[in-house]
């Protein structure tokens, strides 16, 4: 199959004129891929998924395919570490090219000429585990050729019990126990916050009788419906955008609403909307701690803005996870933490913009199911989950965790 698959995108490649080239190449490949035969295209189609079962074989979290990064080569992040895969075959540009439009349809085609980006999500039967599996998908222009990066979406959640969350912080994210009020996940990529997201849901999803609309880009794990009645709502198919998405769920009677991530000032305006109006909201952002957090929603409107925001932000805002995965002992990853759960004096603070006060009441936050990540970063350290200097270089105050780790 793997030579059958690379003969095909070698007689197509060897049949692009030489006098097209940049960006054109990649329209040419894309206005002829429909000439390629039905038998063929599943061909393509079977190296793709046979690409993918060698990544999960592989444990991997991400895979890289195409742009003149690669060197031609498959490129898998294992255990955070990055490299470029053997064992698997060599693909030119103009052959990553062509095997990456083989998963996209014709609409998601016309989006990625025209944006030069896409996002989008994948699924295949993995044999080896009888089982469906999901990747989120984005596909880009690299040096003015297609370059592929695939992230697998976990099959199952984790119960949220495996987190170690206070008690205290378990319900200020639950339904059950606060009607309304704004739950934020915040990290860098690849910190997991979309598997802490899930968790949540799905901890929702077995205990409380709600109705949870997920509006995301794209839609990662699909929960089916037990307890709750879950929507799922992808940005680009299922509606326009995360604002549009936002603003029509408060017509569709929910409980929960889940946006995939504030991105923009609109959405964070409309989240923060919804939640004003009395429902239960999650979110997640691209930060590294809970003071950043609430500093970056401020800052993302415009002056004139930030006073009334702040305000209402105050006000809706009940919990702030902040998460970071670390390298960790076995040579796998672990998972640091920073919860900040909103009392009166954090309210408070963000209130009269003394936000660098919160880190000190998250500090000494503990009974109210608080944490800040140098001190879950030394909790690690001390089940020797993680080294020390990994707990250095992976703590956001270092003058602070080193003090911590003198006292051990």
């Amino acid at each position: 199959m793997i030579d059958k698959a690379k003969s095909i995108l070698s007689a197509f490649a060897s049949q692009i004129p030489q006098t097209v080239f940049g960006p054109e190449r990649v329209a040419y490949i894309a206005e002829n891929i429909g000439k390629i035969s039905d038998e063929d295209k599943l061909i393509l189609l079977k190296l793709a998924n046979h690409i993918l079962s060698k990544m999960l074989d592989s444990q991997a979290s991400d895979i890289e395919l195409g742009g003149h990064a690669t060197n031609e080569y498959v490129w898998l992040r294992i255990f955070g570490a990055k490299n470029p895969v053997h064992e698997l075959p060599k693909l030119t540009t103009d052959e990553s090219c062509l095997l990456i439009m083989s998963l996209l349809n014709q609409n998601q085609l016309k989006h990625l000429l025209v944006s030069r980006n896409l996002d989008f999500s994948y699924s295949f039967r993995y044999e080896k585990e009888n089982k469906d599996v999901r990747f989120r998908a984005d596909t880009y222009y690299d040096l003015d050729t297609l370059a592929l990066n695939m992230r697998s979406i976990s099959a199952e959640t984790r119960p949220i019990e495996s987190f170690g969350f206070h008690p205290f912080a378990v319900k200020s994210m639950s339904h059950t126990f606060i009607k309304f009020g704004l739950s934020l996940i915040t990290g860098i990529t690849g910190s997991g916050k979309s598997t802490t997201l899930d968790s949540i849901i799905d901890n929702h999803n077995k205990t409380d009788n709600a109705h949870i609309v997920i509006v995301a880009a794209p839609i990662e794990y699909v929960h089916k419906s037990n307890k709750c009645l879950i929507r799922h709502r992808e940005v680009g198919r299922d509606v326009l955008s995360f604002k549009e998405g936002v603003i029509q769920a408060l017509r569709q009677d929910p409980d929960i609403i889940v946006i995939g991530e504030m991105r923009d000032p609109e959405t964070i305006l409309a989240a923060l909307e919804v939640t004003d109006t009395g429902h239960k909201v999650f979110s997640t952002l691209h930060t590294s701690s809970a003071v950043e957090s609430i500093d970056r929603i401020i800052a993302e409107v415009h002056a004139n803005e930030q006073e009334r925001v702040r305000n209402r932000l105050a006000d809706v805002l009940t919990s702030v996870v902040s998460q970071k995965l670390v390298p960790s002992l076995d040579g796998k990853r672990a998972l640091a933490k920073e919860v900040l759960i909103v009392t009166p004096s954090v309210k408070a603070a963000i209130k009269n913009d003394n936000t660098s006060e919160i880190y000190m009441m998250i500090n000494q936050g503990a009974p109210q199911g608080m944490i800040t990540l140098e001190q879950d970063l030394i909790r690690l350290f001390r089940e020797r989950k993680i080294s020390k200097e990994m707990a250095v270089s992976y703590a956001n105050n270092k003058t602070r965790i080193v003090q911590m780790l003198k006292a051990i």
